[in-house]
């Protein structure tokens, strides 16, 4: 099951309504309890949490939180010694800006 999916499932019975057949449930049933509708809640808010994560990892460049190795750290130099724009370099090495700036400065290419 997707989380989109599952958010569905629990927004649904949070909202005190059977995610399948799309009833309501009766006021005894467990799933309109005060409690047991709070922590649905709160479990909808962490899906969504989860949801907006993943959507915006799928747009970040694919090598985001990757260690850099030695041989990148040369060839970013280089490219930005010979100069290449940062945002070139982000596209290349497949980094987001932030990451490209981080490294030019550790290396002392860049001030603050």
């Amino acid at each position: 099951m997707e989380s989109a999916q599952a958010l569905a499932v629990v927004r649904s019975l949070a909202n005190g309504v059977d995610p399948e057949t799309g009833e309501v449930f009766p006021a005894e049933s467990t799933y309109q309890r005060p409690r047991i509708v709070r922590a649905l809640y709160e479990a909808a808010t962490a899906l969504e949490r989860v949801d907006r994560f993943e959507r915006r990892k799928a747009q970040m460049p694919a090598k985001t939180g990757q260690p850099w190795s030695e041989d990148e750290d040369r060839k970013l130099l280089a490219g930005f010694d010979s100069g290449r724009a940062l945002q070139e370099l982000a596209g290349a090495h497949e980094r987001t800006m932030g990451a490209i700036r981080a490294r030019l400065l550790k290396y002392g290419r860049i001030n603050a």
